[in-house]
């Protein structure tokens, strides 16, 4: 008998939770983003700034829950970018 634990028996609690999400990574204006859908929320969506200064996003809801576009997504994304204060990488006030 190995004193090596075997592969595939990691206890339920230690398991990483599963990720329904879908996701795709855009690139705006040269900055990163990867927007993920909302589980069970239709036209819901949550936008991370990996390219940004900080852990930094937002989300985003279409009224009816529609899905949006590809073009509509990337709109989004340069209107955040359009109130990012560059001097300090946050929401300008």
């Amino acid at each position: 008998m190995s004193d090596e634990p075997e592969p595939g028996l990691v206890p339920e609690h230690l398991r990483p939770e599963h990720d329904d999400r879908e996701s795709v990574l855009l690139t705006v204006d040269g900055e990163q983003f990867r927007v993920s859908t909302q589980v069970g929320r239709p036209g819901s969506y949550d936008f991370d700034w990996l390219s940004g200064p900080h852990e930094y996003g937002f989300g985003l809801t279409n009224s009816g829950g529609l899905a949006l576009t590809r073009d509509e997504l990337v709109q989004a994304i340069r209107e955040f970018l359009a109130e990012i204060d560059p001097a300090t990488g946050y929401l300008a006030e």
